[in-house]
């Protein structure tokens, strides 16, 4: 079940989600539109601030951002001038019929309404077009990026997704798997920093942050493989999950 409460919370810290999640290593956005030419029609749908358009973009395509958080999308206007996002979501995708070469999707497919939104992405898509969500995952085969999500509450991880991300419904094709690792250096603050930009912080009382900040902060200062540090390296698995229209 969607929870639309934690879907929408996000505009609330868009200045600071923007500064502090983690890019998509630029593999991992090529292999997502491998075989689509040059210049693409992409729309990143559910797409935040910014982050993957970005990425993008930056590989020479069109992209247009599809986004139902006005607060998010004003951050991503902010930060990616001359680019405005349309106000809409999965299920209602304010574009014509076989608008796009490639629908991407970062850090939000999980929100979808899926059998709703495998139908509207399947008629914004041109046929043999790529349907590709993608996610940046933390590493919690690392012991202590384990710990971290337990602390605030991040009970999604990689090996979930792929048991779960298997099929986009009867108007795709089979459903392929790339995986590709990064690492982002944070100081301890902006570790605490990006958690505060999570769902569950973000919707929970006043107490419940504090522990979370307490214990995050704990889990910094004293885990042997942190303890000391003035940065740390935060690993990442980034899965993209790709299918074509039929």
């Amino acid at each position: 079940m969607v929870n639309h409460t934690q879907a929408l919370s996000f505009g609330a810290a868009a200045a600071e989600y923007d500064r502090l999640r983690p890019r998509y290593p630029q593999a991992a956005v090529r292999w997502a539109l491998q075989g689509l030419g040059d210049a693409a029609r992409v729309v990143d749908l559910g797409a935040g601030t910014g982050i993957l358009t970005r990425e993008v973009l930056a590989l020479g395509h069109e992209v247009t951002p599809v986004e139902p958080d006005p607060g998010m999308r004003a951050q991503l206007a902010a930060a990616t001038p001359g680019v405005e996002s349309l106000a809409g979501g999965a299920e209602s995708v304010p574009l014509p019929d076989g608008a796009a070469d490639a629908v991407l999707v970062g850090q939000a497919y999980h929100w979808f309404d899926r059998e709703r939104a495998h139908a509207e992405i399947a008629r914004v898509l041109r046929t043999d077009g790529t349907f590709a969500p993608i996610w940046n995952t933390r590493d919690d085969r690392v012991e202590w990026v384990a710990e971290l999500g337990r602390i605030a509450h991040m009970d999604s991880n990689a090996d979930n997704l792929i048991e779960s991300v298997t099929t986009f419904g009867p108007a795709f094709g089979d459903v392929e798997l790339g995986e590709f690792s990064q690492r982002t250096a944070l100081t301890v603050d902006e570790v605490v920093g990006m958690m505060r930009t999570r769902s569950y912080y973000l919707t929970a009382d006043r107490s419940s942050q504090e522990a979370v900040e307490r214990e995050l902060r704990d889990l910094l200062a004293t885990h042997p493989d942190l303890a000391g540090r003035d940065r740390v390296e935060l690993p990442y698995r980034t899965l993209v999950f790709r299918a074509r229209r039929r």
